[in-house]
């Protein structure tokens, strides 16, 4: 590897000319990869409500659906409205009581059931059908164009203008999650580092890196949203401590090679032997998210995992063929170091270790306790501000027609009218159910089919399904509508077994059950590859027990303060918080670790090894930890959209509270276990096992 560095080395105007031309393409690929806004778009195909969606598109032409109501309009210009909308492309149909009743007829002689579907007091309802599924870019496209066109008087709702918000938040908000990360990162980084100018090399050489990662992203096709907005601040949080490996190496082997390109091929040679050890660790916790039912997990895991690979590229080609370029400029611009030394802090640290460890068994009780009871919260209109349009529209639904969300029911069209019926007035006495909307409920059980509106049965019938909406009272992923949703469900398959309820609400009661499942998963299997890795890089059984230990005590009490302070959480950050915090922080523990075994091994006290390994550790572990949080905290406080914000705030809450656990908790474990962790760990001689 040093042969490959002093390559690097020799060639730097060569390297730089290569990396920065790739950004380019890695541009072009950054800007053509779709950004997918709908998290309900990553459950399994398998499931039922996923199943039924899909039959809705292919035999009905239509999968989104939104409800418009309009206030203090005639008629005659609602009506109008309709037709306006009606023309707006990939709008399938618009449903309203025109499709039912002629507007000859005066609301008041309407028959009961029609007039409290669609009208109370100066408002009305229509239900627009979109020829796309709820996210895609064409029913999006529609709902901004309707937006456009209704005015102040007409409120769209539905998961097609949510998702719409969350693309409209995203679009405004990414670029300021970047500026806001690299400049609390550069502060930082000014205070860590020697030079005033090299923190600005770090964070190009990381943006190169970014950059690489997200244009590479175009293979996929698609990313989620979330992926999109988290991967620069997340690659720049986990991949920053790679630049300062490098520089102080560098430092350190010019010091002992006159020449700077040898002393810079020694530094990539040892940077990348001691990065790739680190960057494993973190690879692992992100790899561990693809084995999620939910595909999100596999989206986020294996985006952040070539990110954190293409952050080692960069970090020994780019990166040094930038300092070799600028040292003048280096040298000139270098200050006296901020902390020269951690002896006081780090002697009064182990001094003092029986304490930490008495405070570090008062807290795991709290700490266990809090994990367990946090709420988590699987509503993804929530979050958003409640002053966007769809959740606006949504209170305005609620408020009027004292209703919340719609469901659909997609039946066997040749299934009896007289079963039909008596199914949906069933479901209509199932708690928080308002009213049913199909054919036979709102033309009555008089009407023959011969006599049903064309309009009304290409709307809800197709040669092989029947439509029916059953508006709820109850709001989306809460425990009344999934239990609402559990019941219809029972109901619809007595008379018809191959009858699905589909929608947003059955959507986000399987999103629940589905996470719940993958929230396990990925904790144990991020631990066990940590374990096995940590097992192979220190051939100890009790080391990795110690390390993943301290580790998963700071992200129990991470999450604990979730309970204690009222936060309910995106279903999202509970999910994936554990796993990051775990892979991107283990690695202040393993650095600790690594230079204890050694001091151990060479033949020094247990104390003694100890002492030198927290002192010389103490600065990178705090550096490490500080530009974490610096790169999160910022984007969770500036934020509106609470799915992003949430994982934020755990992850620099996480970042610092791991970095406590390292400096306090993990050298008394060493004070303590040192005699189990010499008996069970190859390369101690008998004379290291006092």
């Amino acid at each position: 590897m040093i042969s490959v560095g002093k390559w690097i080395a020799r060639h730097k105007y060569l390297i730089l000319l290569v990396g920065f031309a790739l950004l380019i393409p890695a541009a072009i690929g950054m800007i053509t990869t779709r950004v997918n806004y709908d998290l309900l778009s990553y459950l399994p195909e398998s499931l039922e409500t996923v199943k039924g969606q899909n039959i809705m598109v292919e035999e009905f032409g239509t999968g989104g659906f939104s409800m418009a109501i309009t206030e203090g309009m005639e008629l005659k210009d609602v009506r109008k409205l309709k037709k306006d909308i009606s023309q707006v492309p990939h709008v399938k149909s618009v449903l309203w009581y025109d499709d039912v009743a002629g507007l000859s007829i005066p609301v008041e002689m309407l028959p009961g059931r029609i007039r409290k579907t669609f009208f109370r007091d100066d408002a009305t309802m229509m239900l627009i059908l979109f020829d796309d599924t709820t996210s895609s870019d064409a029913s999006m496209d529609a709902i901004v164009k309707i937006r456009k066109m209704v005015g102040k008087q007409c409120f769209l709702s539905g998961m097609t203008g949510v998702v719409n918000d969350i693309k409209d938040i995203a679009l405004k908000e990414l670029p300021v999650y970047v500026v806001i990360a690299s400049i609390l990162s550069i502060i930082i980084l000014e205070l860590a580092t020697t030079s005033y100018i090299v923190p600005f090399f770090f964070l190009v050489s990381i943006g190169v890196s970014i950059l690489y990662n997200l244009g590479t992203n175009f293979f996929f096709g698609q990313i989620s949203y979330i992926t999109k907005a988290l991967t620069a601040v997340l690659q720049l949080a986990v991949t920053i401590d790679y630049s300062i490996f490098l520089l102080n190496s560098y430092e350190e082997n010019k010091k002992e090679y006159e020449d700077r390109n040898d002393a810079m091929g020694h530094a990539i040679a040892a940077t990348f032997r001691s990065i790739v050890g680190s960057s494993v660790t973190t690879v692992a916790g992100f790899i561990a998210l693809c084995f999620m039912t939910f595909a999100l997990g596999r989206d986020l895991g294996i985006v952040m995992a070539k990110g954190v690979l293409f952050g080692v590229v960069a970090c020994v080609t780019v990166l040094p063929a930038m300092i070799l370029v600028f040292d003048n400029l280096i040298d000139k611009t270098q200050h006296r170091p901020l902390v020269k030394t951690m002896e006081r802090p780090s002697h009064f640290i182990i001094k003092h270790y029986k304490v930490w460890i008495v405070i570090f068994l008062l807290m795991l009780g709290p700490a266990l306790y809090g994990n367990s009871h946090y709420k988590i919260y699987y509503d993804i209109a929530r979050g958003l501000p409640s002053t966007m349009p769809s959740n606006v529209a949504n209170k305005k639904l609620k408020d009027t027609f004292d209703m919340s969300t719609m469901h659909v029911i997609m039946l066997d069209r040749n299934l009896e009218n007289k079963e039909k019926r008596k199914m949906l007035q069933e479901v209509e006495k199932v708690d928080g159910v308002k009213r049913t909307i199909g054919i036979s409920t709102l033309l009555g059980p008089l009407v023959p089919d011969s006599m049903i509106p064309d309009k009304l049965q290409s709307m809800l019938r197709s040669d092989e399904y029947e439509l029916a909406f059953v508006s709820s009272h109850y709001s989306d992923a809460t425990p009344q509508v999934n239990k609402q949703v559990g019941e219809i469900d029972k109901i619809i398959k007595r008379y018809d077994k191959t009858a699905m309820v589909i929608g947003e609400a059955p959507l986000m009661k399987d999103l629940q059950d589905v996470t719940d499942i993958d929230l396990k998963m990925v904790n144990i299997v991020s631990m066990g590859a940590i374990f096995v890795i940590i097992l192979l890089v220190f051939k100890s059984i009790s080391l990795p027990v110690l390390l993943v230990a301290v580790i998963e005590f700071a992200i129990t009490v991470n999450m604990s303060f979730a309970c204690y302070m009222g936060t309910e959480l995106a279903f999202v950050a509970s999910i994936v918080i554990g796993t990051i915090q775990l892979g991107a922080t283990v690695d202040y523990a393993i650095l600790m670790t690594s230079r204890y075994v050694s001091e151990r091994q060479s033949g020094k006290s247990k104390r003694e090894s100890v002492e030198i390994a927290h002192q010389t550790s103490m600065l990178s572990v705090i550096t490490s930890g500080l530009s974490f949080f610096a790169a999160t905290f910022g984007v969770a406080a500036y934020t509106q959209a609470d799915m992003i914000g949430s994982i934020c705030t755990l992850l620099a809450r996480g970042a610092v509270i791991s970095m406590m656990a390292v400096l306090f908790v993990l050298p008394a474990m060493f004070m303590i276990f040192d005699r189990i962790i010499c008996m069970t760990t190859m390369g101690f001689g008998k004379r290291t096992q006092r």
